[in-house]
């Protein structure tokens, strides 16, 4: 990829998703088979380091103080407006793990949910019948700018970590997405676990013959990169957001369906 610092990236999928008439492949190594995937695969580059100036802060949205999640009942229809009739099916599981959408605004009987598919930023409508309701009071905020992850709880911030965040060929994509599931690592240098989300590399569309690049949270992968994220955070990934572990340890209490802004 060209620029000399040691990267991996998390590949999920490993089957099909009928989304509106067409079929949305989803490669996996073995996520949601029931059995530990193999390890995904790795490139790795003759380190380099750099140093950039630290660029301005970003403005974010509002962050809430609780975000609304709909755990679907199995498969379910998709609208595009509610009442309209359906174009899609919206799946009730992603690799095994329960499909828990946050929801973004209601009509009665209605909710306009984020999707964990291609393309970035999908939304659909459901059936609220068709769903089960929870809530979550986390909301997450990766800023590229700042190379930075915030937490909050309730609206509060209660968490700030440095971050190490996607190289400029194969940067991180900014927008609003969610945690999908919390995964067990795939080698020991991803973490304790790894937080899965909505969002897909726009630079990579098929990761080492996996069949998409989803970005995810995880450990720094080795001591070198360790050490590039440091206090300040690097731009040293495929485009996933990478952590100190013992960071990452702390965000184990984040449940699917939590929010992500990534800005910058």
């Amino acid at each position: 990829m060209g620029l000399g610092w040691r990267r991996i990236e998390m590949a999920v999928g490993a089957g099909a998703l009928v989304v509106g008439t067409a079929a949305l492949v989803i490669a996996a190594s073995g996520l949601g088979t029931g059995t530990p995937p193999a390890a995904p695969a790795v490139h790795h580059d003759p380190p380099t380091t750099t140093t950039t100036a630290a660029p301005p802060a970003v403005a974010t949205d509002p962050v809430p103080a609780s975000t609304l999640v709909a755990t679907a009942h199995g498969d379910i229809p998709g609208y595009p407006t509610p009442g309209a009739p359906s174009d899609m099916t919206v799946p009730g599981s992603w690799f095994g793990y329960p499909s828990i959408l946050p929801v973004i605004s209601t009509e009665p009987g209605w909710l306009d949910v984020r999707l964990a598919q291609r393309p970035n930023g999908s939304t659909v409508w459901v059936r609220q019948s068709d769903a089960t309701l929870g809530s979550t009071p986390y909301d997450m905020v990766v800023n590229l700018a700042t190379m930075r992850l915030d937490v909050y709880d309730g609206g509060a911030p209660i968490l700030d970590f440095p971050a190490g965040i996607g190289a400029p060929d194969d940067p991180t994509p900014a927008g609003n997405y969610f945690v999908t599931m919390q995964y067990p690592p795939p080698s020991p240098g991803y973490g304790p676990f790894v937080l899965v989300t909505s969002d897909h590399s726009d630079s990579i569309t098929d990761w080492e013959n996996s069949g998409d690049a989803i970005i995810a949270i995880h450990g720094p992968i080795d001591s070198y990169d360790d050490a590039l994220i440091g206090t300040a955070g690097a731009a040293i990934s495929h485009g996933c957001i990478r952590l100190h572990d013992a960071d990452l340890a702390r965000l184990a209490m984040i449940p699917a369906g939590t929010p992500i802004q990534i800005v910058g």
